[in-house]
């Protein structure tokens, strides 16, 4: 037990590198911008002031989106998904998995559950104990289930899902953003100085290097960006895009597909202003999504308040983590 929790420690601290290495390439291109270019090497005072001006507006931005995406904790499906106890001590005490299957379909009834899995049972997180949620799935380095998952990032050393990737959409936008700015703005010096301009010293070095990292990032992160712009315009997440959800017709890639500019507005919500703000803006709460091809007045399960609104449970129930303010609600 007590080597287990020691390698465990181990693994959160290993986890936490990468960011450090983010982190300190950000530090030093501050550093070597805004001291070793601008204050060191331009002297025109409008040029200076202009490029410190947008360089902070740009830096500001990368790092409050930065910071989003890392320390937004992952929702996880609220107390509605999971077992109660009675149905907890029947499902254990059932050892006929077929049976146990049915167990969970009836639970299920109640909920807006569509997605199946490969088997065409009804997904169950042993880990967890709960029903997951349509495009929820369990994350084994966070040790939990997580709404709507599209991966665990280890550059931000945090699952990357319902509630943080517009954050971590714009995390990449921005990041791409800082990385052209500083290329812009330091290709005429970096020409100077590769051709002996510019007298040598301690800036040399920073501008040069500031010029080939920055290439060197936005070209990674225009790959990166690019793929995720074109998952959200199919509404999918990486893992759909790798293993299509399965529903009761069968496995479809596109079943959450509901049209280009209703899945922008899943993550990014309606009001248009608050596109590029990392506020979290999206709609519902990770619960429930739009289906393609399911009409919710052909559907009992969804036309039903009285099974998915129960009150009986306390009103917490209704919400993510514990937070009322998150409640789920269903569309009518």
């Amino acid at each position: 037990m007590a080597l287990s929790r020691g390698l465990r420690f181990c693994q959160r601290v290993f986890s936490w590198i990468p960011v450090l290495i983010i982190t300190s390439v950000v530090l030093w291109s501050y550093y070597a911008y805004v001291f070793e270019l601008c204050l060191f090497t331009i002297t025109n005072t409008f040029e200076k002031v202009a490029y410190l001006l947008v360089f902070h507006v740009c830096f500001v931005m990368f790092s409050w989106t930065y910071w989003k995406s890392i320390f937004t904790p992952p929702a996880s499906p609220c107390k509605k998904f999971q077992l109660s106890y009675s149905d907890k001590e029947r499902y254990e005490l059932e050892e006929r998995p077929d049976a146990q299957k049915q167990i969970l379909a009836e639970i299920a009834k109640k909920l807006p559950i569509f997605s199946r899995a490969q088997s065409g049972a009804i997904r169950f997180c042993d880990r967890c104990q709960v029903l997951k949620p349509d495009r929820c799935h369990h994350c084994s380095v966070c040790e939990t289930c997580v709404l709507k998952m599209d991966h665990h990032c280890p550059w931000v050393n945090n699952c990357v899902g319902f509630s943080n990737y517009k954050f971590f959409l714009l995390f990449l936008s921005y990041s791409m953003v800082y990385c052209v700015f500083i290329a812009a703005t330091v290709f005429q010096y970096f020409l100077k100085f590769w051709g002996g301009g510019l007298n040598n010293g301690p800036a040399k070095f920073h501008v040069l290097f500031l010029m080939f990292v920055a290439l060197m990032f936005f070209v990674s992160l225009m790959f990166l960006f690019s793929y995720h712009c074109w998952l959200v315009s199919k509404n999918r997440s990486t893992l759909e895009a790798f293993s299509a959800p399965v529903f009761v017709g069968g496995p479809d890639r596109n079943g959450f597909n509901v049209g280009m500019h209703r899945n922008l507005e899943q993550v990014f919500g309606e009001n248009r202003r608050l596109w590029l703000l990392p506020i979290f803006t999206g709609q519902g709460n990770g619960h429930y999504f739009p289906l393609k091809s399911l009409n919710e007045s052909h559907n009992p399960l969804l036309a039903n308040d009285e099974m998915w609104e129960e009150s009986d449970e306390g009103s917490d129930e209704g919400s993510i983590d514990g937070d009322p303010s998150v409640t789920i609600e269903m569309e009518h």
